[in-house]
């Protein structure tokens, strides 16, 4: 609100500014005119000789001579209704600038078929030259010149403007093939970024080479949807063909963040134009694409391996265009179209932990969604939510939005009750850009800004390509049953490299001093074509002496520790994991104390730890000091990252584990105990985690693909709630291995709840696990309880001694943990620790 007031104060000042001051300068001659300065004179000596007589300061003061009697000021008092009309169409002008930055992309052309289920009506934007008269203002007043505010750049390096030109550059602003929603985000300072980039006039303009560079692109892109089409017209692959400029745009973000200092990129995204991506920003083989059409290939890999439009791949290569090596990763992910989201922000976050990156400068994530899915899939909502979180900021993704408007046969209409699929957006203050996907110059131009938000202000930001899908859902369905109209009118669509290559022959028809001019000669675009299309050619001619499908060709995350490049293990061998006495004495010394001087801790948790002392001198563990004893062993030996993350973390939810302590006397002063086990101990981290099951275990997930060498634990508050995140369960964690040969040594911890708090007692929600649901899965692997490590193998052995009600089974040798604890009413409980 304050924020708001200041800037609707600005916008009045920026109003009077010009007609006060010349209304003050003609007061100038009356001021100094001699009956009135002296009579200023009198009034000044007459009010300091009554002061020092000790009269009050308001009995002291005389009027001077009114400025009522003089003839130059009764002629300005009979022109002050002018000065009024002008201010007042000041601010009509500011109020119909703000109206086009605020809701300009409701009247912008973003529809490539001009038939747009959106619908505005109820909300009516007034813009253009036939609309002034809303403002207050008629169509006398088109040619007057007015004051611009400093919250618009339309002038560039001009300060005034006539109304005409005012609305044509705001029109060329906010409604041509750009749209563009910031008006929500409540940091100035952003708001100004994104009016600077797309008002100031000129600044859409391309270079000869970009436009090359931008052609070539598209011929690819376009070429390789059509070239599988005529080789196999029967086949499921979800292709891009409507949607073809989504692959300059993803180069497109790929190298200006490249430019601005990223060395890796993580993406993931949904099947439709998987394999385009693939082949043409990931730079697979095509070879290796188009084997997987050969159905008679034989697996040489163990596991049943995944469709083709589902798989991923890991690749580090050259940026071309700025010279520099960059790592691309396109994250393997099922049908389900947004599951794949916080698996990618979990990797990223790894990614960025392991090399430093605490700013995001060097690791970033591009995340691509459909429209229906964008809308409708709740783990959305739960990604968006983990931005700007300490222990979860990747510090901005790109997500790019291909909108089809439709999703497989439902129309917007009936999918959302949002204007628009990017809605969700805003709770986080994202920037969304739409843009018309026909238009493959916008399109270039908005991906750039994006990706210089995302360096500037490392935050999230939305691009919302407008498109349509050329085919059916999967090219074997019939849209016409259930979109007739819109279908004929895509019938009639030309194809966007078609028009691109036609608008760039039209400029270089255009004289050299054209501002447009454009040098491309018609069969430039048939050679491009005909080169891209003998790649392909020869590629296919390879891909038929594949005979051999190698799953393990598709790795998004190769655990380069354990594993050969080829994906083969380098050693079979477990080494010794037993520790001495000594080494357990010490870890549970720590844990018992507060390693840090002038920490003052809770009265309750002094006898808390004051009892885990007690334990160690008598030899024994409870559950709490014994998985201390365990993760303090890992991070010993220097190498072993160990990441812990639930909701509630800093107690844990059953109030048992106190990892992390509090000052009582200064706020968000914390200790971490774990941390001080040895001088050059790896990192303990612990993370307290927003209230999701389904978003934050699919980013611990990813975390967990990064560093084989790390044990990541996601601990549900009861056990029962891992079902909120049985998708992440069902077709990352169980076929992981089966499917994309991913290795992951992720550990679910999964407490039983029965304090005894009567809505347990007798509804006995959160007792129920459901544990052989779980261990009948297919191919699922849980370890039991013993191996209390998931990866490397365990450092003790447990051997249970008064938990007659502990469930804990084994199904298979994958590197997958679920461990149900015990009641912790059970103080008293104890294990014995054998050590090896």
């Amino acid at each position: 609100m304050k924020q708001y007031l200041l800037i609707k104060c600005k916008f009045v000042i920026d109003g009077f500014v010009g007609y006060l001051l010349s209304y003050q300068y003609s007061l100038i001659p009356i001021l100094i005119s001699p009956p009135f300065f002296l009579s200023c004179l009198q009034s000044w000596d007459v009010f300091f000789r009554n002061a020092n007589a000790g009269a009050p300061p308001g009995m002291a003061h005389q009027s001077p001579l009114s400025l009522a009697g003089l003839p130059q000021a009764q002629s300005l008092a009979g022109a002050q209704p002018n000065v009024e009309k002008l201010v007042e169409d000041h601010l009509a002008v500011q109020s119909l600038i703000r109206a086009y930055q605020l809701n300009g992309h409701h009247n912008a052309d973003l529809d490539p078929l001009g038939i747009s289920c959106i619908n505005f009506d109820d909300v009516p934007v007034p813009t253009g030259v036939q609309n002034v008269g809303f403002y207050g203002l008629d169509e006398s007043d088109l040619d007057k010149v007015f004051r611009l505010p400093t919250t618009t750049f339309i002038g560039g390096t001009e300060t005034a403007l006539p109304l005409r030109e005012i609305i044509r550059r705001l029109e060329m602003a906010y409604c041509q093939h750009i749209g563009v929603e910031f008006m929500f985000i409540n940091d100035l300072d952003q708001c100004q970024w994104i009016r600077e980039k797309f008002e100031k006039p000129g600044v859409m303009q391309f270079t000869l080479e970009e436009k090359r560079t931008l052609l070539a692109r598209m011929v690819r892109s376009t070429r390789f949807e059509e070239f599988l089409q005529r080789k196999w017209s029967s086949e499921k692959r979800f292709g891009l063909e409507g949607c073809e400029s989504l692959i300059p745009a993803l180069k497109t973000i790929i190298d200006k963040s490249s430019e601005k200092g990223v060395e890796n990129v993580v993406m993931g995204m949904p099947h439709r134009g998987r394999l385009n991506v693939l082949a043409n920003v990931i730079r697979k083989e095509l070879e290796q694409i188009f084997c997987q059409f050969d159905s008679k290939l034989e697996a040489a890999d163990e596991g049943s391996g995944d469709v083709k439009y589902h798989l991923g791949m890991y690749h580090r290569r050259i940026n071309r265009v700025t010279d520099r090596n960059i790592t691309l990763s396109l994250m393997a992910n099922p049908s389900h179209l947004e599951a794949v989201d916080p698996v990618v922000q979990g990797k990223t976050k790894a990614e960025q932990f392991y090399c430093g990156d605490t700013e995001g400068h060097k690791v970033m994530s591009i995340l691509m969604h459909g429209d229906a899915a964008f809308a409708g899939q709740g783990v959305v909502y739960e990604t968006f939510h983990l931005s700007d979180l300490p222990s979860y900021s990747t510090h901005g993704t790109v997500h790019v939005v291909v909108n089809n408007q439709i999703g497989f046969t439902t129309d917007p209409r009936m999918a959302r009750s949002s204007p628009y699929p990017t809605d969700v957006a805003r709770v986080v203050n994202a920037p969304i850009f739409h843009v018309n996907a026909d238009d493959p110059e916008a399109v270039v131009y908005v991906c750039n800004v994006a990706a210089e938000w995302r360096a500037t202000f490392h935050k999230d930001v939305v691009v919302d390509l407008v498109c349509y899908r050329r085919l059916g859902h999967n090219e074997m369905d019939e849209p016409m049953f259930t979109q007739p109209l819109m279908y004929k009118q895509i019938k009639k669509q030309k194809g966007v490299m078609q028009k691109y290559g036609e608008k760039l022959i039209a400029e270089g028809g255009q004289p050299r001093s054209h501002p447009l001019h454009f040098c491309l000669p018609s069969p430039s675009l048939q050679e491009e074509i005909a080169k891209y299309d003998k790649i392909c050619e020869e590629a296919h001619v390879r891909s038929k002496d594949e005979k051999i499908l190698h799953i393990k060709h598709w790795l998004d995350s190769p655990g380069l520790v354990f594993f050969n490049l080829d994906g083969q293990p380098k050693s079979l061998t477990c080494p010794s994991t037993g520790l001495t006495e000594e080494e357990l004495t010490h870890i549970g010394q720590v844990a018992s104390s507060v390693p840090v001087e002038d920490f003052t801790i809770h009265g309750g948790l002094s006898r808390i730890l004051k009892a885990r002392g007690e334990m160690i001198k008598n030899r024994t563990v409870d559950w709490a000091l014994g998985e201390y004893m365990a993760f303090g062993s890992l991070l010993k030996e220097g190498i072993h990252h160990v990441i812990l993350s639930v909701s509630q973390m800093m107690v844990s939810g059953q109030n048992h584990r106190h990892h992390v302590l509090h000052d009582q006397n200064v706020d968000k002063r914390v200790c971490i105990p774990m941390n001080h086990v040895a001088p050059n101990q790896a990192p303990y981290t612990v993370c307290n985690s927003s209230l999701s099951e389904y978003g934050v275990l699919g980013f611990e997930l990813g975390f967990a693909m990064a560093s084989p060498n790390a044990l990541v634990l996601w601990e549900a508050q009861f056990g029962d709630f891992h079902n909120t995140a049985q998708c992440i369960i069902d077709q990352f964690i169980c076929p992981g291995q089966a499917k994309w040969v991913r290795q992951n040594g992720i550990v679910l911890l999964l407490p039983h709840g029965m304090e005894g708090m009567p809505y347990l007692v007798k509804d006995q929600v959160h007792i129920m696990t459901r544990t052989a649901q779980i261990s009948k899965a297919k191919e699922q692997s849980i370890i039991t309880l013993k191996p209390l490590r998931a990866y490397p193998p365990t450092l003790c052995n447990f051997r249970l001694k008064t938990y007659p009600n502990l469930t804990a089974c084994s199904s298979g040798t994958e590197p997958v943990i679920c461990i149900f604890l015990v009641p912790f009413e059970r103080k008293h409980s104890e294990v014995c620790v054998n050590v090896n």
